[in-house]
């Protein structure tokens, strides 16, 4: 299903009519293979709340201009994706508690005039992995990737109780001002923090489509999974060549597809006050990506 009814360049939005009428927005670039317009204009139409939301890609020349878009009458908030998840931090009135801990945004709200930075893609990462939270106290954790929400979900394993997180990186010199509980590996030796981790997750675009036949562990270490949570943030394809993996091995997959429903479920509930239609939602999301 095609999103581009709801997805334009940001220079050509604000010439737009869209941009004279109530909306909410997707920042970041690229924003084309998002299916958050989707969910929340399901989720609008089905309050019957009068907005649209429009997935607008935006270069970093047009940042100063974005700024002061968040200031007309017509922006009610907005969502920010990669790349853009710290560098719109420092420009919030105020930040929400768990925004402020992990020094990235996802969710932009307005309230009160003030334009304030909040994240919820830790409640997104959260919320599916709940039914092993006996488990997490005490262990570690290896995620591929330092991209734009490791923050989040360092932050959210942390509130789950996982003692150590080894984040696996292509230049991990790049890094070495990290709290106590992070060590940074490279690729060649994550297999050793591996065989020990009780949760091992990719964070990194590896697996999306169009290149759906990458993994961030290579065949050889396939069997490293076994016994493991194996999350994937990535979500489309649903299921990647690194669950595909983790199921051959014997480990628990998890998909990305619900942290972005409840990533965006929070996102709605603080725009609107109003409950996402999850129910709805997943039934779209199932019509795009079959199981």
């Amino acid at each position: 299903m095609s999103i581009k009814p709801f997805y334009m360049e940001f220079a050509e939005f604000l010439k737009s009519q869209t941009s004279q009428k109530p909306h909410y927005l997707l920042i970041g670039s690229p924003v084309t293979h998002s299916v958050s317009p989707l969910m929340h204009n399901t989720a609008l139409e089905h309050h019957g709340l009068k907005a649209e939301y429009h997935a607008v890609s935006v270069k970093n020349s047009e940042i100063s201009t974005l700024i002061a878009h968040f200031n007309r009458l017509e922006f009610l908030g907005a969502n920010v994706t990669i790349p853009y998840k710290e560098t719109l931090f420092d420009a919030m009135d105020t930040l929400g508690m768990e925004a402020a801990q992990i020094e990235a945004i996802n969710t932009i709200v307005k309230r009160d005039g003030k334009i304030i930075g909040e994240n919820t893609d830790e409640y997104g990462f959260r919320v599916p992995i709940e039914e092993f939270e006996d488990v997490l106290p005490g262990e570690r954790a290896v995620i591929f990737g330092t991209g734009g929400a490791t923050k989040a979900i360092c932050y959210a394993l942390r509130e789950m109780g996982i003692e150590e997180i080894v984040m696996v990186s292509r230049r991990p010199g790049n890094y070495d001002a990290q709290p106590s509980d992070i060590v940074m590996c490279n690729y060649d030796n994550w297999a050793a923090y591996g065989e020990e981790a009780t949760i091992i997750i990719n964070a990194t675009p590896l697996g999306m489509v169009p290149n759906t036949d990458a993994s961030p562990v290579p065949p050889e270490d396939t069997g490293i999974l076994e016994g493991k949570i194996c999350y994937d943030i990535v979500y489309n394809p649903r299921e990647t060549t690194f669950l595909k993996q983790a199921k051959e091995a014997g480990g628990e997959p998890v998909g990305g597809l619900d942290m972005l429903i409840y990533q965006g479920a929070k996102s709605f509930k603080l725009w609107t006050g109003q409950e996402f239609p999850l129910g709805k939602i997943k039934m779209k999301l199932d019509d795009v990506f079959p199981n």
